[in-house]
């Protein structure tokens, strides 16, 4: 099983709370973590500085592009950052809890097939 870090960035904490909510209510992620943010990016060939919040999820690999397609439909940026790590070494307590709370793809099936 891959496991990820996703990290979104999100305008407000209000709209990273709703993203949040939403991918934990169709367990796509296990956890999020929701933290204050100053960015500074180029916009239409200007600096720009903003106040932001920053989503750190856990989750699996094999959810990545659910997630994309679930913040897409919510965000508020015309391209919001939607980026993984993959997580290389955690507690295995951690990693057992993550597991019981994201369905996964791989047990649904071998769960189906009687394993």
């Amino acid at each position: 099983m891959d496991y990820i870090i996703v990290f979104i960035t999100a305008s407000t904490v209000k709209e990273a709370e709703k993203i949040a909510k939403a991918l934990l209510s169709k367990k796509l992620i296990g956890c999020a973590n929701i933290l204050p943010s100053t960015s500074l990016f180029r916009w239409k060939g200007r600096l720009q500085k903003s106040k932001e919040s920053i989503l750190i999820c856990k989750t699996f690999g094999e959810k990545l592009s659910k997630i994309e397609k679930e913040v897409k439909k919510l965000h508020s940026y015309k391209i919001p950052l939607i980026a993984s790590l993959k997580i290389e070494d955690a507690n295995k307590d951690y990693l057992d809890w993550l597991e019981k709370q994201v369905e996964s793809s791989e047990m649904i099936n071998l769960l189906e097939r009687g394993f």
